[in-house]
């Protein structure tokens, strides 16, 4: 796979990863781990961090570091 493919196919699954993430926050599905609940900020923070790793992946897939 080109490198220029693997960086859009990385964007793409970031960004579908902070989407997921948002459809916890917006239908405020609670999610559990060994019986404890994981605070919803969990999920803000995984919005933002993948969205940023995704825009980084697009911007040099485009060509631009």
């Amino acid at each position: 796979m080109e490198y220029k493919n693997y960086c859009i196919v990385s964007g793409i699954f970031f960004c579908l990863v902070a989407l997921a993430h948002a459809v916890r926050v917006v239908y405020e599905v609670a999610v559990y781990v060994e019986g404890y609940s994981v605070p919803m900020f969990f999920s803000w923070a995984a919005i933002v961090v993948p969205l940023l790793l995704a825009s980084w992946a697009f911007r040099v897939a485009r060509g631009g570091d």
